[in-house]
């Protein structure tokens, strides 16, 4: 693994939380490094801190122990501001909600970022359509997020964390809102972005098929991040 390749490196973290008088470790000692083009898969139970590690992997959430480095930039090193740059320019984030803006067309959600970063609006509107139709949506475009299906708005969610470009792309459930038929019809839009792009995606995941899809699978189980069994 090269470190020319290498969009993530994290080393050593540690979370707690406190309850009450005691300090409780949710996990130690993780390590990942995901290269361009990889995608993995995390999975566990739900309480493991999959989320909390994924937001921690973002510059989301703060570390007790550790370090996380994103294109060889440490998080740590870092103030908020630059951080949210950061996240703007090389991270793309899908929830198990879209949290995409009512008002708004799916086309104009999807610009949103690349406005955000001081894009022109008709280069921003090119790219966003772009990825509209990366993902199979050309012909919603101009549809409201109340217009489209379930598919079709956590499809525009992804096409929006892609629209900057980002070299990371963290994805939380992104199937997990959805019923086993939509749900395999974005799993196949998304793995099929995964086998064509230079962009390094991981994925927390309940669905055990789709995390079988991704290059790697790890669990998050005892505190611990562990490499499955090939």
């Amino acid at each position: 693994m090269n470190d020319q390749s290498l969009v993530l490196d994290a080393s050593n973290l540690k979370k707690t939380y406190t309850s009450g008088p005691q300090a409780v470790t949710v996990w130690q000692d993780v390590a990942l490094q995901v290269s361009a083009g990889e995608s993995v898969a995390i999975v566990g139970a739900s309480g493991s801190g999959k989320t909390t590690l994924l937001n921690a992997l973002g510059g989301l959430d703060s570390l007790d122990d550790g370090e996380v480095k994103i294109s060889g930039q440490s998080l740590n090193q870092m103030s908020e501001k630059a951080k949210t740059e950061l996240r703007n320019q090389q991270i793309g984030f899908v929830y198990q909600f879209h949290h995409l803006l009512p008002e708004f067309s799916a086309l104009e959600n999807v610009m949103m970022p690349q406005l955000l970063g001081g894009v022109a609006r008709g280069e921003a509107k090119k790219r966003a359509a772009e990825c509209l139709a990366q993902m199979g949506l050309e012909h919603r475009m101009d549809h409201k997020p109340a217009e489209l299906s379930g598919g079709e708005r956590q499809r525009t969610a992804i096409a929006r964390a892609l629209v900057n470009k980002p070299r990371l792309v963290l994805m939380d459930e992104p199937t997990g809102n959805l019923d086993q038929q939509t749900a395999e019809q974005v799993e196949n839009a998304m793995v099929q972005l995964t086998d064509s792009s230079d962009t390094a995606f991981i994925m927390v995941t309940h669905d055990a098929s789709l995390a079988r899809r991704m290059n790697r699978q790890y669990r998050l189980l005892d505190q611990t991040l562990s490499l499955l069994d090939e």
